[in-house]
């Protein structure tokens, strides 16, 4: 009999063999293994010709870990539900602060947006090249939300979104049954009034309207505003155009426990302070249901490559979250496995 040592198991066969040999009576396919031979390892073209002596030490592997042999379907997600509209795309973006109308409208078609929102003004109706807004919005593919934006009393936004509803009604837009509530305390933070903000939310839901209400990161203000009847609760992440990202995570997952506790489709939209893609990635990997901003894509360097980011990042922290993080741990964990490791080499 011939012995050998294959992968420290010791191996008798009926007479010597070449490396070819024994890789064939073992069942391997000669070009997915690897072979060493006293820890010299034996180029595949020689395997025919190199003849192994009694007690060698063979060492065959291959690879292990890796994925799938064939790349899997995206799993499908189901639709952002607001109120009575779907959407598949979970990033809103703003048509405000953008160097011109045509960087507009191609950042929001990078950005994959379906939802875009506008303020109502009654200044500025054309610029000095006699453009509106609305020359370079396509309505029959985005859902126009309008938004109170720089109103500071309950009163005030009130109007503004009736405004809006008239407009948009005559656009034969769906955004007519919706408005993006901002009731802002001062100038300088641009943070909510609390009162106001929950008045006129009362005050419009009581009226028809559909209202997304831009709010703090406070759990029980947030837990008010759902119980006034807001179809969506928008936390700021940090205040408005600063780009400081979600300051306080900790407070978001606290609204997202208290608005979907027996309500897990109830939607909650981050709505300010997003920075960079990765804002938007922690975002949705709390939980959070979408993201709007503005400032991030239309002040960033390049805004079309920012709104591409935007689009990804949404994206991706969404199936972070869905797929499930594993746990944070102190001390290390291998990924590939510890069995079947190449014998260490002996002093």
């Amino acid at each position: 009999m011939f012995t050998l040592t294959v992968n420290d198991e010791s191996r008798s066969f009926p007479a010597p063999l070449t490396v070819a040999e024994l890789l064939q009576q073992l069942g391997f396919d000669r070009r997915r293994v690897a072979v060493e031979v006293n820890q010299e390892v034996v180029p595949a073209a020689e395997h025919p010709h190199r003849r192994l002596s009694e007690r060698d030490a063979v060492e065959i592997v291959t690879l292990v870990g890796g994925g799938a042999p064939t790349s899997p379907a995206e799993p499908a997600d189901r639709a952002l539900t607001i109120g009575p509209f779907r959407f598949q795309s979970r990033l809103i973006t703003g048509t405000g602060k953008y160097s011109s109308y045509d960087v507009m409208r191609d950042c929001l078609d990078a950005s994959g947006c379906e939802v875009t929102t506008v303020a109502v003004r009654r200044e500025r109706l054309v610029d000095k090249e006699g453009r509106n807004i609305l020359d370079f919005l396509d309505l029959s593919r985005y859902t126009i939300l309008p938004n109170t934006a720089g109103c500071f009393s309950a009163e005030d936004a009130v109007r503004h979104a009736r405004l809006a509803r008239e407009l948009l009604t005559n656009l034969n837009n769906p955004g007519a049954s919706w408005v993006k509530l901002e009731c802002l305390g001062d100038p300088r933070t641009l943070l909510p009034d609390p009162l106001d903000t929950l008045r006129a939310t009362e005050t419009l839901v009581k009226e028809g309207f559909h209202v997304l209400v831009y709010t703090s990161d406070d759990p029980i203000q947030a837990r008010r505003l759902k119980a006034a009847g807001a179809v969506s609760v928008m936390p700021a992440g940090s205040p408005i155009g600063s780009g400081q990202g979600i300051l306080n995570p900790n407070n978001i997952r606290i609204i997202l426990e208290y608005l979907k506790e027996g309500d897990l489709d109830y939607p909650v939209i981050v709505d300010a302070g997003v920075g960079t893609a990765s804002d938007v990635t922690v975002a949705m990997e709390l939980g959070c249901d979408g993201v709007l901003l503005n400032t991030g894509i239309a002040h960033a360097q390049n805004p079309l490559l920012m709104a591409f980011a935007m689009r990804h990042a949404c994206l991706a922290g969404r199936q972070a979250y869905l797929a499930g993080r594993i746990p944070r741990k102190l001390y290390a964990q291998a990924s590939s496995p510890m069995e079947g490791r190449i014998a260490p080499t002996r002093s």
